[in-house]
């Protein structure tokens, strides 16, 4: 008989989604989460079966977490400037690297991140009345200022002249 799990594994993955949303999939080497994680090499693989079993529990823990909340409140949201800026608030870091470094070349993570932006465009459709494309071009638009970390000030620029196309 094995000795019982020394750690947590909710703890472990929720450790995985901020090191891998901070440094991507390529940028964290099972060292880096073996050290960040306090769990044993043996233990990570047992428990995840490899770097990539936890980096895909650790991307659906942040889409359960963190996108899907993000959506619930999209759903609420009384014009394009509220969405935006919910949408730049959010902490959507693995979301963003996955759609940019992993979902090219892993279908099942191209899968998950593909689900997840389309919640986001439906919430934000249906929310405001418009036509799905607008929706997609808003999530984009919002997506897009994260990636290049612009100031909140080009973020309600854009948000008031979006307004005015809705």
């Amino acid at each position: 008989m094995g000795r019982p799990r020394a750690f947590d594994e909710d703890v472990a993955v929720r450790a995985a989604v901020d090191l891998f949303g901070s440094r991507a999939y390529d940028g964290v080497s099972v060292d880096d989460l073996v050290a960040h994680l306090g769990v044993h090499r043996n233990s990570l693989y047992k428990t995840f079966g490899s770097k990539r079993g936890l980096y895909m529990a650790a991307l659906r823990r942040h889409l359960a977490d963190d996108v899907r909340p993000l959506v619930d409140t999209l759903a609420t949201a009384a014009d394009a400037a509220t969405a935006l800026r919910l949408i730049t608030s959010a902490d959507l870091g693995l979301l963003l690297l996955a759609v940019a470094e992993r979902a090219p070349a892993d279908e099942e993570v191209a899968a998950e991140v593909t689900a997840a932006l389309d919640a986001v465009d439906r919430a934000i459709a249906d929310a405001l009345g418009i036509p799905a494309p607008l929706a997609a071009a808003l999530t984009a638009t919002a997506l897009g200022l994260l990636l290049r970390g612009s100031s909140d000030s080009v973020g309600a620029t854009l948000s008031q002249r979006l307004d005015l196309l809705v």
